[in-house]
């Protein structure tokens, strides 16, 4: 399952879709963490539809985890090579110009 959330500051639209199964876990490799807080992407349970439908309105993202990073990229919001791995755990950033 998935949850996305969206974060808006003026004309900007951040949003935040993790798997729910890492929300609250912290991954560690190197000098490289990646803590993925409830609080930030805790919102709306996300079919595919809606998780399409949030990366449409945005004008920025912050995608992890491997449901997420793989529909991203099945409908081409990001490539693979925006995709980092930390401890195993894909993370991306989408930004739109």
């Amino acid at each position: 399952m998935i949850t996305v959330r969206m974060h808006a500051s003026g004309n900007e639209l951040l949003l935040a879709a993790a798997d729910k199964d890492i929300l609250d876990m912290k991954f560690t490799e190197g000098k490289m963490r990646l803590e993925v807080y409830r609080e930030f992407y805790e919102g709306e349970d996300a079919s595919e539809e809606l998780l399409l439908n949030r990366l449409a309105m945005c004008t920025t993202a912050n995608l992890v985890g491997e449901k997420v990073i793989a529909l991203a990229l099945k409908h081409n919001y990001i490539n693979s090579d925006c995709i980092i791995r930390i401890a195993g755990v894909p993370h991306a950033q989408l930004a739109k110009m």
